[in-house]
């Protein structure tokens, strides 16, 4: 789906938790998220270390957004 929206000229994020299954769906802009079961925190951590999980991983997703890509591009570290 990510792929036909930004097909369709829409910048799209795919904030994912296995970074080789948006590689092969074609996604161009990918933030690995956290994990499996809690894909954008950490409830072990605490309420606001999560959220401070949660509010990273979406800043990034947006300031993506922001990023001309021609390729597959993985946004690992912040922008």
């Amino acid at each position: 789906m990510v792929k036909e929206i930004d097909r369709a000229g829409i910048p799209v994020t795919h904030i994912c938790t296995v970074v080789p299954i948006s590689l092969t769906i074609g996604a161009n802009r990918i933030v690995p998220a956290v994990g499996i079961p809690y894909p954008l925190g950490d409830p072990t951590l605490g309420e606001k270390k999560s959220y401070e999980i949660r509010e990273n991983l979406v800043m990034r997703g947006l300031k993506a957004l922001t990023v001309p890509v021609e390729e597959q591009t993985v946004f690992e570290e912040d922008i």
